[in-house]
């Protein structure tokens, strides 16, 4: 068994997207927006997705919840870092060696946390 996806809730998908498109310019995926309430980053069979909620009520970041995305490199992880800090997010944990994993943490405009890991 493999994850199939992730998603994350957002309140300004204009933002959300902005926001996701410049992080992920260098990575391959390929964005597919289907519908105004979903907008997909893809690649093989991975997918990112961040949509305003089904059920209308606003879109909250959950204590514990958290989405990762495995890098290739220390030097990724610090980029991508970095990256979302100029865009506007939040740090969460600055780049470093954490046992095995070097990885870092940030939230996104939405305060949907992110880890990146190498």
């Amino acid at each position: 068994m493999k994850l199939n996806y992730a998603v994350v809730g957002t309140n300004d998908m204009d933002a959300s997207v902005k926001f996701y498109d410049a992080l992920f310019e260098h990575s391959g995926l390929t964005q597919v927006r289907p519908s105004e309430r979903m907008t997909y980053w893809l690649q093989d069979d991975f997918a990112f997705a961040a949509a305003l909620p089904f059920d209308g009520e606003p879109a909250a970041s959950g204590n514990g919840t958290m989405v990762g995305f495995s890098l290739g490199s220390a030097a990724e992880v610090t980029r991508l870092h970095r990256k979302a800090i100029e865009l506007g997010g939040t740090c969460e944990g600055e780049p470093r060696q954490r046992g095995p994993r070097f990885s870092a943490y940030v939230r996104d405009l939405d305060r949907n946390k992110i880890c990146f890991a190498a």
